[in-house]
C-alpha cells in the first residue's frame, strides 16, 4: 500500500506542477496557442514537417523521459526511494520540465533554429562561438560514453563461434543487438509510409506495434554478432547519420514507437503495485 500512496502523491504533485507552474510560465513567456509553428508557416518537406500530435507527444516523451522508467528503479535501489522521489518530483517540475519547455519554446520562436543560433540572435556571435565550443566538448564526452555503453551491451565475446553475422540460439547481447537494428529499420519504414505515402497515424501505429512484436520474436530467435570495436564504429556511423537526416525519417518515428514500450513498462509496473497493494491489505485483514 505504501508504494501505491507514493505513486498517487507523485501523480498529484506532477499534475499540480503542470497545471499551476506550467500555466504560470506560459503566461510569463506570452505563449499563444493560436500562433503557427515554423513547420506550419514554412513547410518544405525536409526540415519543416508538421508532426501529428500523438507522434509529437511520443517523440518528446521518449526523448525526455525515456530513461526515467529504466534509470529510476536502479537509482532507487542504490540511494533509496526518498532522494529519488524528491529528485524526480522537484527536479522534474522546477529543473527538467522548465529546461525542456523553455528550450523548445525558444526554438519555435526563432523559426526552429538550434540553441547556437538562438544565442547568436540574443547574445551575439562571440557568445555563440563559446557555446558551440562548450557544446562540442560536452557532446564528445556524452557520445563517447553512449557508444561505449551500447558497444558493451551488443558485442560478442572473443572466442565465440560466430564473431560477425547472424546467429541462431543467440546470447542476450546478440538478441538485443538484432532487435535494436530491426527496430531502427522499422522506424524508418514508419516514417516513410506516414510522411511520404500518406498512411494515417492510427493504422500506421497499429502496424508499428505489430512490427515491434515481430521484431522482438525475430531477435529472440536470430541474433546479430559483431566485436566490440565493430560496434563502436557502427554506432558512431549511426549517430552521424541520425544527426544529418530529417527528424521525421528516423528519430521521430523511432521515439514514437519506442514510447509504447515505455507506456507498457509503466502499465505493467503500476499493475504490479496495485495487485501487491490490495493483495497485501487483504492478507493483513485475514491475519
Amino acid at each position: 500500500m505504501a508504494a501505491l500512496l507514493i505513486i498517487l502523491a507523485a501523480l498529484v504533485l506532477l499534475f499540480c506542477g503542470y497545471v499551476f507552474y506550467g500555466s504560470w510560465l506560459a503566461k510569463q513567456w506570452g505563449i499563444d496557442p493560436a500562433k503557427k509553428t515554423p513547420a506550419k508557416e514554412t513547410p518544405d518537406g525536409i526540415d519543416y514537417v508538421a508532426a501529428k500530435p500523438a507522434v509529437l507527444m511520443g517523440h518528446h516523451y521518449s526523448s525526455i523521459a525515456g530513461a526515467g522508467p529504466i534509470n529510476g528503479p536502479i537509482q532507487a535501489a542504490v540511494f533509496g526511494w526518498v532522494p529519488v522521489f524528491l529528485w524526480c518530483i522537484i527536479g522534474g517540475i522546477f529543473f527538467g520540465g522548465v529546461q525542456d519547455f523553455g528550450s523548445l519554446f525558444a526554438s519555435i520562436r526563432h523559426k526552429g533554429k538550434s540553441v547556437g543560433e538562438i544565442i547568436n540572435d540574443t547574445m551575439g556571435a562571440k557568445a555563440k562561438k563559446l557555446f558551440i565550443i562548450f557544446a562540442l566538448l560536452v557532446l564528445i564526452l556524452v557520445i563517447a560514453s553512449f557508444v561505449n555503453v551500447v558497444a558493451g551491451t551488443f558485442f560478442t565475446v572473443a572466442g565465440s563461434p560466430v564473431m560477425f553475422g547472424l546467429v541462431s540460439n543467440p546470447t542476450n547481447n546478440q538478441t538485443t543487438a538484432m532487435i535494436s537494428i530491426l527496430f531502427i529499420v522499422l522506424a524508418v519504414i514508419y516514417g516513410i509510409i506516414t510522411n511520404k505515402c500518406g498512411l494515417k497515424t492510427l493504422p500506421a501505429t497499429i502496424l508499428g506495434i505489430i512490427g515491434i512484436v515481430i521484431v522482438t520474436i525475430i531477435g529472440l530467435n536470430v541474433g546479430f554478432a559483431m566485436s566490440r570495436n565493430a560496434w563502436i564504429v557502427f554506432v558512431g556511423v549511426y549517430i552521424a547519420v541520425a544527426s544529418l537526416v530529417p527528424v521525421w525519417i528516423m528519430l521521430q518515428p523511432r521515439d514514437y514507437l519506442s514510447s509504447f514500450l515505455l507506456y507498457a513498462m509503466m502499465l505493467v509496473a503500476l499493475t504490479g503495485i496495485l495487485v501487491n497493494a490490495f493483495k497485501g491489505s487483504s492478507q493483513g485483514k485475514r491475519m
